[in-house]
């Protein structure tokens, strides 16, 4: 009996199982190895508050490429949405925790298929340590040092957590009032209200932040630092389709002249009064083969020049919660500044001085809060993440990663993992947010599904 083995029981995890139950011929064994008692949720889908809104509208969001409306079919009969419009539903941004449901009530129709098939199913809550590559195997460590032998393996590990900043007191790094992980409720809990908090970042991941604690009860100011300020758009125009772009775009373009394309289109939906939104949305099916062809000095600028840009075009966010957080800037709870962190200095157990370099007054400022939370976005480094097995794979040239550290060197045809003599290993596997540096695009939902059904069809063939 063939035995496939999966590291990370998020999304990608999940769905990389459900459809190779859905696809297999003959009896397979399934092992699934999830670090934390959120399998099949993810960090992103088992979120610590309620109010933390999905950023793509209902419809969207099937976790099966083939089955467009999925998802959506499964809200309309949950009793607490049955008395609404499908239509208005839909359209809606629905919070994270309810699609966390649909995945963990995917996973259990899947458990039955498995049972009817002979398939036997695994599932193991623990941290792998390491793993071992021969010619017919692959072996997985565990931190309790049992050994798991697999066929075929595939890493779905998702994100790693931010990195420190470079600052000059790295030692307070280790100090009780510093929160790397921001997708862990502590975070947000028990945060005195004496001092103003800091969140480094001003991203999506600040916009859940904030709202976890206020609602957790947080009463003073919140400090926000990145290098760019907050560009976080809202979702203005869902549904409007813009065609004309695609009709001269061609997969062979450069890095400028598609750039100039892009900016003369958004110039021109801007004379009717409408934003960028439906010309980026309308080059989302294209930008992995966009990114594949770029060359090395392309993707450099990219990163260099337009990486913020783009997040902001693509990244957006719904518009009642784009409101509020507008609202807390006008209400002053919410301060929101440009620049770079210089340093922390921990002056008492509950008392944290913060200095950084203002980019729009050119001056060196400091101020106070009782915490700071990193919501810099993942790490992508792997030789910069601390007690990784994906660093001790690096090391060992198991795996190598592309020049920009996005992640991870892969065959995107079959998901095959390359060595550091770009060798493909024929049972070792990977998809998703590893696959960064490979696609560009490769986090979200519209790509992980994909991925998800091609690598079962790989590993079944």
């Amino acid at each position: 009996m063939k035995h496939i083995g999966i590291i990370g029981g998020g999304f990608s995890g999940t769905m990389t199982a459900i459809q190779l139950i859905y696809k297999a011929t003959n009896s397979i064994k399934i092992t699934i190895i999830n670090d934390r008692d959120n399998f099949n949720k993810g960090f992103a889908y088992s979120p610590y508050s309620k109010k933390h809104i999905l950023n793509v509208i209902t419809e969207k969001m099937s976790a099966f490429p083939d089955k467009e409306h999925d998802f959506l079919d499964w809200v309309i009969l949950k009793e607490e949405y049955k008395s609404y419009d499908r239509t208005l539903i839909a359209n809606s941004f629905l919070p994270r925790y309810v699609y966390g449901e649909y995945l963990v009530d995917t996973w259990e129709k899947a458990k039955k298929i498995a049972s009817e098939k002979n398939i036997e199913l695994q599932i193991i809550e623990s941290v792998v340590d390491d793993i071992e590559v021969s010619a017919e195997i692959i072996t997985i460590v565990l931190h309790t040092a049992e050994k798991i032998t697999v066929d075929q393996c595939v890493i779905t590990s998702g994100n790693q957590v931010p990195r420190n900043p470079a600052i000059t007191n790295m030692d307070f790094y280790k100090s009780a009032n510093y929160f790397q992980n921001p997708w862990m409720i502590d975070s947000v809990l028990h945060v005195d209200s004496e001092l103003p908090v800091l969140v480094i970042g001003n991203g999506l991941t600040m916009v859940d932040t904030v709202f976890g604690l206020l609602e957790h009860g947080f009463k003073n100011k919140i400090y926000s630092i990145s290098p760019n300020g907050f560009n976080i758009l809202p979702h203005r125009h869902n549904g409007l389709k813009y065609t004309k772009l695609v009709e001269e775009f061609t997969e062979n373009m450069s890095l400028y002249d598609f750039v100039k394309l892009v900016n003369k289109h958004v110039k021109l939906v801007r004379e009717y009064g409408v934003t960028a939104e439906p010309v980026i949305d309308s080059i989302r099916p294209y930008t992995q083969s966009i990114w594949k062809k770029l060359n090395e000095t392309e993707r450099k600028k990219f990163m260099a020049r337009l990486r913020h840009l783009w997040g902001v075009a693509r990244h957006r966010f719904p518009m009642h919660s784009h409101d509020k957080i507008q609202q807390l800037r006008i209400d002053n709870k919410l301060l929101i500044k440009s620049g770079k962190i210089l340093n922390f200095t921990e002056v008492s157990p509950k008392h944290i001085e913060v200095e950084y370099f203002d980019k729009k007054e050119k001056e060196i400022k400091k101020f106070e809060v009782s915490r700071v939370i990193n919501c810099t976005g993942p790490e992508s480094n792997l030789s910069l993440v601390e007690n990784s097995f994906l660093k001790k794979a690096l090391m060992k040239g198991i795996l190598k990663q592309d020049s920009l550290y996005l992640g991870v060197i892969a065959d995107t045809d079959t998901y095959q993992i390359l060595d550091i003599n770009n060798h493909k290993h024929q049972h070792l596997y990977t998809i998703g947010s590893n696959l960064k540096g490979e696609l560009w695009e490769s986090t979200a939902v519209y790509e992980l599904r994909v991925q998800a059904d091609k690598l079962a069809q790989q590993l079944l063939a």
